[in-house]
């Protein structure tokens, strides 16, 4: 474990006034370590606030939690920030980015490229999730991963690992989820919880998306295109997106799976892939980053200039070779003619 771990425990131990934070739009890993991070400080006896700009996720709202998901730091002034899953300040939500003082900032990260902004920088590539480093903060405090805290962990690592799918999956993480176990996680009420949570808003939305789905490059290449007008009509939420990518990378052909979600901002890039296929890189052309096979960015234009460029950089960096305009979409009306629009 590196030195920095230990100036992180000393700052739990002697610090006080926390603000915990993990990136804007909290998937698993970054809402679960947070929530993780507050039963250590808890535990300690520290005073703490949780920022999410939108709350707790829908999809997780059972998670137990010390205290709540705060949608504003209106009066609180953090002693030290503790930073979870992000490789930058710019990936907080604006309020949260606005209170973040660098030199009392703790980074807990586990992405490449990470900007190392804090006083004091964990960053760690080969941790197949944030969870796994929060735990090790747990052992380190003799703190038991049980109960809630231990859920939370668990919900952290699943999600970056795909249930332990994912190349990222070690042993070590096979025998830290089963120390979970071993501390009384309920693996069936677990389950049922976190996928028993979809809306018929969100199996609309799903629909709708993958039936407009796209291939490219001889079908090496699959995206869903998320536009702002369906996740209106069908009265869906940022959240009912998540996991649409991952079917794309369940096609046989596909090397890189692609889910686009225009926003107000541009589109919303989410990549997968398998293996060698690198997305992290074509991530960094686009300007953002992430993981060898899991990787996001924000392109600052229309779906279809960010469809092209993702074929022209895909093509180039996994030598595909295929023009952007080679393309077969995958619609409603090819597969029910009478109910086309």
């Amino acid at each position: 474990m590196p030195p920095v771990v230990d100036e992180i425990l000393n700052i739990l131990r002697t610090e006080d006034n926390f603000l915990v934070a993990g990136h804007a739009t909290p998937d698993g890993d970054a809402y679960g370590s947070a929530v993780a991070v507050c039963f250590l400080l808890k535990t300690l006896g520290k005073r703490f606030v949780h920022y999410a700009a939108n709350g707790t996720p829908p999809s997780m709202d059972w998670l137990g939690h010390p205290d709540m998901a705060h949608t504003s730091l209106d009066g609180f002034t953090p002693g030290w920030s503790i930073v979870l899953d992000s490789g930058d300040i710019s990936r907080l939500d604006p309020e949260a980015a606005a209170a973040v003082v660098p030199e009392h900032t703790v980074n807990i990260d586990h992405h490449l490229g990470n900007s190392q902004f804090g006083a004091l920088n964990w960053v760690d590539p080969s941790e197949p999730a944030v969870g796994t480093m929060v735990a090790q903060l747990a052992r380190r405090l003799d703190i038991p991963l049980a109960g809630d805290l231990g859920e939370a962990v668990y919900l952290a690592i699943v999600s970056d690992t795909g249930h332990f799918s994912y190349g990222n999956t070690r042993p070590e993480t096979l025998e830290l989820a089963a120390e979970i176990v071993r501390l009384g996680l309920d693996l069936g009420a677990f389950n049922a919880k976190l996928e028993k949570s979809w809306t018929p808003q969100r199996l609309q939305l799903w629909s709708h998306a993958l039936g407009e789905s796209v291939l490219h490059c001889d079908g090496k290449i699959g995206m869903v295109r998320i536009r702002k007008d369906i996740l209106e009509q069908t009265h869906s939420t940022r959240y009912d997106c998540d996991g649409l990518v991952e079917i794309m990378r369940r096609v046989k052909s596909v090397r890189i799976a692609v889910s686009l979600r225009e926003t107000e901002d541009g589109v919303k890039v989410s990549l997968r892939s398998h293996g060698d296929d690198n997305v992290q890189q074509v991530a960094q052309r686009l300007g953002g980053g992430g993981h060898k096979n899991a990787s996001g960015a924000t392109v600052h234009g229309t779906m279809d200039e960010a469809e092209q460029l993702i074929v022209r950089y895909g093509s180039e960096i996994l030598d595909l070779g295929c023009p952007a305009d080679d393309c077969t979409r995958i619609s409603n009306s090819a597969m029910a003619p009478s109910e086309a629009s």
